[in-house]
Order: structure tokens, then C-alpha cells, then sequence
């Protein structure tokens, strides 16, 4: 299945009426199963699904890569299955965690039963880990640079792997925010790399859960263009994340642990 689908339209202005074809988002349901029993499904772009699935287990604290035997995608008339196989005591330990998750796109929190799962305890990051004043406050552009499915739609979100002095290394796209982020560190998982010592990028708010996904990927640092939630800055506090939020032309704004953004690399006056 494609993740774009060419759409006819009639666009309308003043004194013009002509029919166009426009470059939509698809968007199809995605059930994650483990061990054939469905755990969520969500609405998502039908594109680096093996990836989405291993990240959204992940963050989810469903498996770990580790733990996870084998990944398949199932094209099915109803949507797609992103089929996974794991130890059965590792699936038998996944009742307390078992949710239905159909609703908004890219909700990340839909069918959580209990305030206590949406709002679990995090690990505590350790300290290191730093970017440059330039490098994370470009980052939104440096990540705009590695949206394809963007520059055909504008309708997509995006997070990026953002490593100091190589730009952005890893991106994922997806009509979710959570999704973008799910496939992101599921595609750095699989490829075995090191976020500690990187950033992550995002096109979109930073909410609690962009919060917490980002502190189980071992991730320090989160750069978006847009601002966080009151309490997202709490948890990242708390979780020793940095937040870096409204980076714009040239600027940015930290909420948390500001140190781990080097103002002595800018080139700023």
C-alpha cells in the first residue's frame, strides 16, 4: 500500500475555478499483534511499518527488540497487521498492558484505562550528552531536508535523529506524531544506534508522551518547532530531559536542563 494517493479537487479563488490533482496522505488502521493477540491499532501512514511496530512496543513497554523473535506486515481488506513474535513469557506479561487504541490519528494515549499507566514512572537520563546553539536551532531546517512525504503532501509530521556535527542521520514520517516518533526509534533500534549522544527533532508540540518515548530511547535532548505542555516540562525535568522548544530561524527556547545546549557554538553575535 502507498503512503500517498493522487486526489482530484476543484480549487477555488477569486475569479478562478480549475480542477487540480493534489498529493494526499494515506492513512490506513495498523493492528500491532504479539503472539496473534491484538494490542492497539492505530491510524497510521502505510510506510515503515516493520519500524513503527518494533518502536511502538517498544516505548509502549511491551517488548524489547531483544525480545522480539520476528516482524511481519499483513496486508488485510479491513487495514494492515504489523505481526509480532516474542517469547510466550514475554506475551503472557502483556495483560495489564493491553489496550484499544482506535481514535484520533496518531493518538497515543486512546483506551490507557488507568492514570497510572498513561502517566508511568520514568528512568532518571544521565547527565552528558550536548548540541551547539546553531546546530539545534536549525535543526527544524535540517530535518525539513529529509520530508519527501511532506513535500507532497503537507500534511505529514516528522522526527529526525539529529547527531552533532552530522546533521540529521535517521527521519521517519507519519500522519501521527507519535507514530513519526514510534518509527524513528524503531528504525534507530534496528540499526543498533546510540541515542545518547544525539537529539531528536520535531515538527510538531511536545506532549507528555513525545516526552516519554524520548526518555526510554535514552534520547537527552528534544528540539521542536512548536511549544510543550506545562507538564511535559515537569516530566522532563524530573526525567533529566532536555527540552528545546520554538526553534526558529536561528533561535530557541529551552524549558529544561538548558545546559546541554552549547551557546559557545554559535556563531550568533
Amino acid at each position: 500500500m502507498k503512503p500517498v494517493r493522487s486526489i482530484s479537487a476543484h480549487a477555488l479563488g477569486k475569479g478562478d475555478a480549475r480542477d487540480i490533482a493534489r498529493s494526499l496522505p494515506e492513512e490506513v488502521p495498523v493492528a500491532v499483534t504479539v503472539n496473534g493477540t491484538s494490542q492497539a491499532v492505530m491510524m497510521c501512514s502505510p510506510s515503515d511499518l516493520e519500524d513503527f511496530a518494533v518502536g511502538f512496543v517498544f516505548t509502549e513497554g511491551f517488548a524489547t527488540p531483544d525480545q522480539i523473535d520476528s516482524v511481519e506486515i499483513v496486508e488485510l481488506e479491513t487495514g494492515i497487521e504489523a505481526r509480532l513474535w516474542v517469547p510466550d513469557d514475554v506475551a503472557d506479561a502483556l495483560g495489564d498492558r493491553r489496550r484499544a487504541m482506535m481514535g484520533p490519528v496518531g493518538c497515543g494515549l486512546c483506551g490507557i484505562d488507568s492514570l497510572e499507566q498513561a502517566l508511568r514512572d520514568l528512568p532518571v537520563l544521565a547527565d552528558g550528552g550536548s548540541v551547539g546553539l546553531d546546530e539545534a536551532a536549525s535543526g527544524p531546517d535540517l530535518l525539513r531536508q529529509n520530508q519527501p512525504l511532506h513535500d507532497l503532501t503537507h500534511a505529514v509530521h516528522a522526527a529526525g535523529l539529529l547527531v552533532p556535527g552530522q546533521g540529521i542521520v535517521m527521519a521517519r514520517e507519519d500522519v501521527g506524531r507519535h507514530n513519526a516518533l514510534d518509527k524513528l526509534i524503531g528504525a534507530g533500534l534496528r540499526a543498533g544506534l546510540d541515542m545518547s549522544a544525539a537529539a531528536i527533532v520535531l515538527t510538531s508540540r511536545v506532549s507528555v508522551e513525545m516526552v516519554q518515548k524520548a526518555v526510554l530511547a535514552g534520547c537527552p535532548i528534544l528540539i521542536a518547532v512548536s511549544a510543550p505542555t506545562a507538564h511535559a516540562v515537569r516530566l522532563a525535568d524530573a526525567a533529566n530531559l532536555t527540552i528545546a522548544a520554538f526553534a526558529r530561524d536561528g533561535r530557541l527556547e529551552t524549558f529544561t536542563h538548558p545546559t546541554r545546549i552549547d551557546r559557545s557554538q554559535t556563531n550568533a553575535a
